[in-house]
């Protein structure tokens, strides 16, 4: 029980919200999740005004109880299955880039292959992707990232660098290569702060003492759009707009910047816990997708051209 009432305060980050969804009263969630503390000598969680933050203790702690919550399904799952053709679930968790066009095709592609597979997938903020692998949300995470993360370990690993992304018919279409200072002449269209995108432009334009315009803001298909039609720049990886570049609905440029191409992908799995066979096969079939898509870069995304910087 003490686990049960554990993992609901740990997905919802309040032991009131939690109560309500098990149906008791707060304090006797509070009774379990301080007995269960008292029973491994440790804290789990941060009493915060803002809710329940887990302790570095708890993240571990949410990473086995979430594990055990997963094989308890799947066991259920097969149990349930009279078929050697049962169905095979994947939990996916991504940042938005990646939800534009290359899981999308990943996940069909998938599907043809092993059509008693479910794929669900949820999309967040980086911070989010964690978590749900942390809380056993998730099975498998797709995220940029810049550095290492505790308690994930990562399957997959390569350069995914910021580019700049326009019309055809744009004003800086044609210079292959941009620097920061010419970027940010022009309207921008750029995703919400606690992106890789946002970090890496607020630390270039910082160390150049350049400030910049936000003319839109906001998800990226709405973001990609106004590219489209030639309204702003915006900024995004390959990895979501390959299918436009090739087609010539968009057009790439480097960013001159190094800190634009600091930024890796990153496959994740919670530490810890056991893979499945169907996990495996998708964990390499989006392994295959992303080296495919990176190969296609030099014919996509311009080495040189009429550099200007400002």
């Amino acid at each position: 029980m003490a686990s049960r009432y554990f993992l609901e305060v740990v997905r919802t980050g309040s032991v009131t919200e939690a109560a309500h969804r098990l149906h008791v009263a707060p304090s006797a969630v509070s009774r379990q999740v301080a007995k269960l503390e008292e029973s491994l000598g440790c804290n789990l969680f941060d009493r915060q005004a803002r809710g329940m933050a887990l302790t570095e203790a708890g993240q571990q702690l949410a990473g086995w109880v979430g594990a055990s919550v997963i094989d308890t399904e799947r066991l259920a799952d097969a149990m349930r299955s009279a078929s050697t053709r049962r169905s095979h679930r994947v939990r996916l968790a991504c940042t938005e880039g990646f939800a534009i066009d290359f899981l999308p095709a990943v996940m069909s592609a998938f599907r043809r292959q092993h059509a008693h597979t479910s794929i669900h997938l949820q999309v967040g903020v980086p911070e989010q992707v964690s978590q749900w692998l942390q809380r056993g949300d998730a099975d498998l995470g797709l995220k940029f990232a810049t550095a290492p993360e505790k308690g994930l370990r990562t399957l997959h690993m390569e350069p995914s660098p910021v580019l700049a992304i326009c019309s055809p018919g744009h004003a800086v279409a044609g210079m292959g290569i941009i620097g920061i200072a010419e970027l940010v002449r022009h309207a921008l269209a750029v995703p919400d702060v606690g992106t890789t995108v946002r970090q890496a432009l607020d630390l270039c334009c910082a160390e150049h003492g350049l400030g910049y315009e936000i003319a839109f803001s906001g998800n990226l298909p709405a973001l990609l759009a106004l590219a489209r039609r030639g309204d702003a720049v915006t900024l995004t990886s390959l990895l979501g707009v390959a299918h436009e570049i090739a087609s010539g609905q968009l057009v790439a440029l480097r960013l001159a910047e190094p800190h634009f191409a600091e930024r890796t992908i990153q496959l994740l799995v919670p530490e810890g816990r056991p893979a499945s066979a169907q996990l495996d096969l998708f964990a390499s079939a989006l392994k295959a997708q992303s080296r495919q898509v990176s190969a296609q870069a030099p014919a996509l995304v311009p080495t040189k051209g009429r550099r200007k910087r400002g």
